[in-house]
């Protein structure tokens, strides 16, 4: 099962569709926040998915939760943009979130800063900002065995 992941898009549904059509084989997609026209988007164009999104500090008027839980190919995802566990100085706070919901993968954006992990037993991806010249998104495969495979997408311009 392929997962694509995107945070931070900005109002950039250029450098989202290129995400977007870039990974035709992602069965969920999931927003971590400051995009939430951008999520409504691909909820409303891509109803084949699952698409799954937080609100994020730039969000104002969303109405999306703040954290998300999802079971995803028989692994438990922990979903937050970050700004309410201080991501831009630590990622401790989210990993301890994560723990307690007791999460396979943590998800989560501010910080533009795309990045992959790996903390006991933990996997963490924030896949950076799906927006502007230096657009990236990530891609989270689980395997038929329930392996988990992260990887960081830069969109080429």
């Amino acid at each position: 099962m392929r997962i694509l992941v995107v945070s931070d898009t900005h109002g950039d549904f250029y450098s989202l569709k290129r995400a977007l059509d870039a990974q035709p084989t992602a069965e969920v997609i999931i927003h971590c926040g400051d995009g939430s026209d951008q999520y409504q988007y691909i909820k409303d164009v891509y109803l084949q998915k699952q698409v799954i999104g937080v609100r994020g500090n730039c969000d104002w008027s969303s109405t999306l939760p703040a954290t998300e839980v999802a079971e995803v190919g028989g692994k438990r995802i922990f979903i937050t943009h970050g700004h309410m566990y201080q991501a831009k100085f630590t990622t401790m706070n989210m990993i301890y979130a994560a723990r307690e919901e007791k999460a396979n993968i943590l998800l989560f954006g501010h910080t533009h800063q795309a990045m992959t992990d790996y903390n006991d037993g933990l996997y963490i991806m924030n896949p950076g900002s799906c927006s502007g010249y230096y657009a990236t998104y990530g891609v989270i495969d689980i395997t038929p065995k329930g392996d988990i495979v992260t990887n960081i997408v830069r969109l080429s311009r």
